[in-house]
């Protein structure tokens, strides 16, 4: 017949300790928290998006910067005898793009943009903003007259 005398919930046997039981669920609820609030930001940043009329404006570009993130590669387990790990991924970088443009206001707004819309896109240029609230939709660039 089978007892609860050796279960897993036995007080013969060892279990973690108080202290590390709160400490663990303590970093798991704090991991989580910071999942949670990504998440509520990004949907709420979408939703304001969402809610944001479609604006066209006059601007002028007045910086542009990029943000450069690189992630080492992740490593496996030895493959040969000595002892050497093998990378299973490379490192990797991803770079992201921003323009701040000034409308003739002197309101300043910086907006994300794709590789090819920055690469377009020098300081100085004048010309037709698009945006709905933080989305970047387009800049059309006025062509200076004759001198």
């Amino acid at each position: 017949m089978l007892t609860d005398e050796f279960g897993p919930f036995s007080p013969d046997l060892p279990g973690p300790s108080t202290i590390f039981v709160v400490f663990f669920g303590l970093v798991m609820t704090l991991v989580v928290l910071g999942f949670v609030l990504v998440a509520v930001n990004g949907i709420s940043q979408w939703r304001a998006n969402e809610a944001s009329p479609l604006r066209s404006v006059d601007a002028m570009v007045v910086s542009r910067r990029t943000d450069v993130r690189r992630r080492a590669g992740s490593t496996g387990a030895p493959v040969d005898g000595s002892g050497t790990a093998v990378a299973m991924t490379g490192p990797s970088t991803s770079t992201s793009y921003f323009v701040t443009f000034e409308e003739p206001s002197g309101e300043r707004r910086e907006l994300q943009l794709s590789g090819v819309d920055y690469g377009q896109l020098a300081e100085g240029d004048r010309g037709h903003l698009i945006h709905q609230g933080t989305r970047y939709k387009g800049f059309t660039r006025q062509v200076p007259g004759p001198r």
